[in-house]
């Protein structure tokens, strides 16, 4: 397993303990992720919870269940039904309320009826499966930061899924960095200035909403539109931009770099657009073309933009997708 780093340079990020390889699952295992540990682990600095060990179930300890119905549901045990730790699992959430304030972002372990984000599976009375929903802690984690970026481990294998989660985290890292010191127009504007294009790829509505808001700035009360604009942007940014959403983007940029460039210059790039376009190359080919195109022949504000470098290209995330 790597050595995590401590350094007050990585991101803070929440994560289910077991993913990290500590021995805390029920039957006294774990579920590590190599992911999590030798790739993020570079850049992340993580807070590991497990709410069934802090809430003294032991290790090992007879495994719970989610009874009841998809709208509610107890923790209850599987061999002693008589085990109800629904309270304990909430209360302990509660609990972890203001030392969570920091994170940019969790990873929890799937499947689990504490800490499944999407995938918790419900019985009702009898025994038979209903479907599936979140974990009571997780759930409860979600009521208390519904806008930090949330993901489940298992569908961090998911290219697309992936790379959305880990821009995301980076978006609302810049973000409370950026407002640390108390919002003001200029602040805001500036922003939104440099992510415009990243905002772009999620779509025009998304693109128009946020834009419009940035308009009333200076008119408004800043604490309240701030408040708008997050939500509008991370509420927005929780479905992956579509190969439509990120074409369009490639194309409004290569407009930045003007008619003084080489006619091959313009073509390679937008044959590598629509080689993407096709699906027969990565996003990364086209965007590393356009990057390198940009910092020959365009000016600073197109080549600052945040859709170029949304997070460490040393992640590769872009050469999946």
């Amino acid at each position: 397993m790597a050595v995590l780093q401590n350094s007050t340079t990585l991101i803070p990020l929440g994560i289910s303990a077991c993913l990290l390889g500590q021995e805390v699952r029920y039957n006294g295992g774990h579920k590590h992720s190599v992911f999590c540990t030798q790739v993020l682990g570079r850049y992340f600095r993580f807070s590991a919870f497990c709410p069934e060990v802090a809430i003294d179930m032991g290790i090992p300890r007879e495994p719970i269940h989610l009874v009841g119905d998809m709208e509610y549901a107890r923790a209850v045990g599987r061999v002693r039904p008589g085990l109800d730790v629904t309270e304990s699992l909430t209360g302990y959430a509660d609990n972890l309320r203001r030392e969570m304030d920091h994170l940019r972002g969790y990873i929890f372990m799937e499947n689990s009826p504490s800490c499944g984000l999407f995938s918790a599976k419900v019985y009702n009375a009898q025994g038979a499966p209903l479907g599936k929903r979140s974990g009571l802690f997780a759930e409860r984690l979600r009521t208390y930061f519904p806008l930090i970026p949330m993901e489940e481990s298992e569908r961090l294998n998911h290219p697309v899924l992936r790379e959305n989660f880990i821009a995301r985290v980076y978006l609302y890292d810049r973000w409370m960095n950026h407002m640390e010191n108390g919002i003001t127009p200029r602040k805001l504007v500036g922003f939104h200035s440099q992510h415009k294009y990243f905002v772009m790829a999620f779509g025009q509505k998304l693109y128009r909403e946020l834009g419009s808001l940035v308009a009333g700035a200076g008119t408004v009360d800043m604490d309240k539109l701030s408040q708008g604009y997050l939500s509008g942007l991370m509420v927005g940014t929780q479905t992956p931009p579509t190969r439509k959403g990120h074409v369009n983007v490639l194309s409004h940029m290569a407009g930045y770099l003007g008619d003084s460039i080489p006619g091959g210059t313009r073509q390679e790039l937008a044959g590598a657009i629509e080689a993407y376009r096709l699906h027969q190359v990565p996003l990364a080919i086209p965007t590393k073309l356009l990057k390198y195109f940009l910092n020959k022949y365009a000016g600073d504000y197109i080549r600052q933009q945040i859709y170029l470098h949304p997070y460490p290209e040393e992640l590769g995330l872009r050469e999946h997708i």
